[in-house]
């Protein structure tokens, strides 16, 4: 058979998350021999997606503002129907010429509505294909709480229309899609767990500090970079390494007045080596931050990000609490002294306890994609 085609789409709005967990089971199904093209549609990312994997750039867009309920273009100016028209024609050109043998979408249909102007074109295009795609959803293992009646039910209905895969990235036993999608049991059928889409275990740099203090992005990260500046102040006798994120403003990076027990950057490309020698992780709750995290083996403390009604953060972050793997201090009300507060608490509790989780996920993934494309090819 030749090597399996497989189109993955993803669209990150805010973080880096999502383009970050997708070019990890790119690369994952690039190693396996398939020919992968990855559509994104997203501000660029500086190394993503990985080497190997062909990559189209559609024309960026990013939330307008938060619960990110509307879409703005590069320079932030909100986006109208001619440029929304040319993305959705190219994302079909891009499925006509590539002709895969999977496409994969990322949270859609649980999440990305915004895109539904180009995704539910993309589903009928797949849907008059002759031989027709696969299709497969790619998504975590916590959801985003819905507000409006109805969405889970057109989730659902999506689904069970088009859709013959859904691919969750995490450990059931942990967290399972029932737990934050109610009618989950109208597509068990459909649901396969992956594990986690974690990096690989790093090598510990050979020196670390003691708190690591990590803002994701950073488009959203500058009250946490604040917060652990003013914890750092009240807490001389530890070394602290704050990264703000490539994102946070520039503005707000300048405005940021570092002691002397503090290491400021914006970006460091060894950080995973670097949380593995340090003693405390501080961090939001992404996927992709608590992957990093659960790989290293430190403490942390988990300020999950809670703003426009966000709940997954929140979720994932009270569920380690439980499990006696983090400290958990809420957004609400941030500032140095509780952080120092946190901080201390971490430090000197109970050794965290270890959580058997599945974190080869990316291989898990690429694995059932090409298993998918070798039985729909031969169907």
């Amino acid at each position: 058979m030749s090597a399996p085609r497989i189109l993955f789409y993803v669209q990150h709005l805010l973080g880096i998350g999502h383009i970050a967990r997708a070019s990890r089971i790119a690369a994952a199904l690039a190693a396996r021999g398939a020919e992968v093209t990855m559509v994104t549609g997203g501000l660029p990312v500086a190394g993503f997606p990985p080497p190997g994997v062909r990559h189209v750039a559609l024309p960026a867009v990013q939330t307008a503002g938060e619960g990110f309920s509307g879409l703005a273009d590069a320079e932030g100016r909100p986006v109208g129907p001619e440029f929304l028209e040319r993305r959705r024609d190219m994302l079909l050109r891009v499925l006509r010429e590539s002709a895969p043998d999977v496409v994969v979408t990322e949270a859609f249909p649980f999440g990305r509505r915004q895109m539904r102007f180009e995704l539910l074109p993309l589903l009928e295009a797949i849907a008059a294909m002759t031989p027709r795609p696969a299709l497969c959803c790619s998504v975590r293992d916590i959801l985003q709480a819905q507000k409006k009646p109805g969405r889970d039910a057109e989730t659902v209905a999506l689904l069970r229309g088009h859709y013959d895969r859904v691919l969750v990235h995490g450990d059931p036993g942990f967290a399972r899609l029932e737990d934050t999608f109610g009618p989950a049991a109208e597509i068990t059928d459909l649901v396969a767990y992956t594990g986690l889409v974690a990096p690989p275990a790093p090598v510990p740099a050979a020196d670390g500090v003691d708190v690591m203090v990590s803002a994701g992005g950073g488009a959203v990260g500058a009250g946490l970079v604040r917060a652990a500046l003013g914890a750092a102040a009240l807490l001389p006798e530890l070394r602290f390494c704050v990264i703000t994120g490539p994102n946070l403003p520039p503005a707000e990076r300048d405005a940021l007045r570092p002691g002397p027990n503090v290491i400021l950057e914006a970006f460091r490309r060894d950080f995973a080596g670097l949380l593995a020698a340090s003693r405390l992780s501080v961090s939001q709750a992404g996927y992709n931050t608590v992957c990093d995290i659960l790989q290293a083996g430190c403490r942390a403390v988990l300020v999950p990000y809670a703003a426009g009604g966000e709940t997954e953060q929140t979720t994932r972050a009270e569920r380690l609490m439980a499990a006696g793997r983090a400290v958990l201090l809420p957004e609400a009300g941030l500032d140095g002294a509780a952080m120092a507060a946190a901080i201390a608490a971490a430090l000197h509790g109970p050794e965290p306890r270890k959580i058997k989780a599945l974190l080869d996920g990316a291989g898990r993934t690429a694995d059932i994609l090409c298993n998918i494309a070798r039985c729909h090819v031969n169907a």
